[in-house]
């Protein structure tokens, strides 16, 4: 079976499909990813043909405006045309780029089944990522919250489908999607499945990361971890584009103060950690690098999140935007990190602070561990790989 992923976005929203591309090709399929140009590598190193799309998520957060949104989600409909016109019996998507992967798989005649990392149906048990007010919000206020998420979502893309509906010769009026199947990369151990979502909306499990064919850590990152104790891992990912130098002497005053060594991540924001006790890494696999660590400080983006409780190390989160605050409370709920630093409140003493309660409070450490082990016993792959091998043989000669 040819199977087309489209996603889009930073490092954290692609990652997560090189390990069930991996999969789905070690199962006989053939995978292509729809992804930003600046993946190529990743993708390539890990064995998966990529099918560029236009647009940069860098250059857009730094300097966001209501045209470069619309540059950007013109570009992902043109990405995405292009992508689909290379051939697909089905179609898995983020949940970003979604609306427009439903054009295509219409287009291609062909299922198109969600793929996502964050929960994406509204329900009464807790606010989606990214509502406005989450707080004590009740059943019906949590259910309203969460649709006004999704409302909100698929508005950004408005414009740029009904022009790529156009383009692919579709009618102006998309045909519903509420039957479509939806597998959420996150395990139910983590959060819950609702018990108000559809049937169609599945909670499979993590997909992890696949490590790029050939990988070897860096000479002076063996050597580091070598010199002394487990250090503390601190990155924000793609956040805090151009505050790098700010960010910087806030992270050598809290490693100072908290008494810890620690690998700094550059990231997006370009971070550079100085001293004896810091070391400055590029992309490091989190696979690797975070079960050497005694915790892990970022920004509670999806994937990192994922990685710092696959490794079984306590966390200490910073949160920036989007779905990050819902998952900084999460690993609160959990009890395998302090309370959220949100980045808006972060300084120095602060980070120290929560990096020493993380490191002293064994509770942490003990939850994350066994956290960790359930973690081990899931395939988040499974659920999806069988719902593929159940769809006919030949998808684009079925109803859709």
């Amino acid at each position: 079976m040819r199977i087309l992923i489209v996603t889009a976005g930073s490092r954290g929203d692609v990652a997560p499909f090189t390990g069930l591309g991996r999969r789905l090709l070690e199962a006989g399929h053939q995978v292509a990813v729809a992804a930003h140009a600046s993946f190529a590598g990743l993708l390539a190193d890990c064995g998966l043909e990529h099918r560029p799309v236009p647009g940069d998520p860098n250059e857009l957060v730094r300097e966001f405006s209501r045209a470069a949104l619309r540059a950007y989600t013109d570009g992902l409909a043109d990405g995405v045309a292009e992508a689909a016109a290379g051939g697909a019996d089905v179609v898995l998507t983020a949940f970003g780029p979604a609306p427009l992967s439903r054009a295509a798989g219409e287009a291609l005649g062909v299922p198109v089944v969600g793929t996502y990392l964050a929960p994406s149906f509204a329900t009464r048990e807790f606010a989606l990522p990214n509502a406005r007010n989450a707080d004590d919000l009740g059943p019906e206020g949590n259910l309203a919250a969460g649709r006004d998420v999704l409302r909100r979502a698929e508005g950004l893309f408005v414009d740029a489908v009904t022009r790529l509906r156009a383009r692919l010769g579709l009618p102006a009026d998309p045909p519903t999607a509420e039957t479509r199947p939806v597998f959420h990369g996150y395990s139910p151990l983590v959060l819950p499945r609702p018990a108000d979502w559809p049937s169609r909306a599945r909670v499979a499990g993590y997909w992890w990361p696949a490590r790029p064919a050939g990988w070897q850590p860096p000479a002076d990152l063996l050597d580091f971890l070598r010199a002394g104790p487990p250090p503390v891992f601190i990155g924000f990912g793609s956040m805090a584009v151009g505050e790098g130098e700010r960010l910087s002497g806030l992270v050598a005053t809290a490693v100072e103060r908290a008494g810890v060594r620690a690998v700094v991540q550059a990231g997006w924001a370009g971070l550079n950690g100085c001293g004896d006790d810091v070391l400055t890494v590029g992309d490091v696999p989190h696979d690797w690098l975070f079960p050497r660590t005694a915790a892990v400080v970022h920004h509670a983006g999806a994937g990192t999140t994922a990685a710092a409780l696959r490794a079984g190390v306590p966390a200490v989160a910073v949160p920036v935007m989007a779905d990050q605050p819902f998952w900084a409370a999460r690993l609160h709920t959990l009890g395998v990190a302090p309370r959220p630093v949100p980045f808006q409140d972060l300084t120095a003493e602060a980070l120290a602070d929560a990096i020493t309660t993380c490191l002293t409070d064994p509770t942490h450490h003990h939850r994350a561990t066994h956290l960790a082990r359930g973690l081990a016993t899931k395939d988040g792959a499974a659920p999806l790989l069988a719902h593929l091998a159940s769809l006919p043989d030949n998808p684009s000669a079925q109803p859709r």
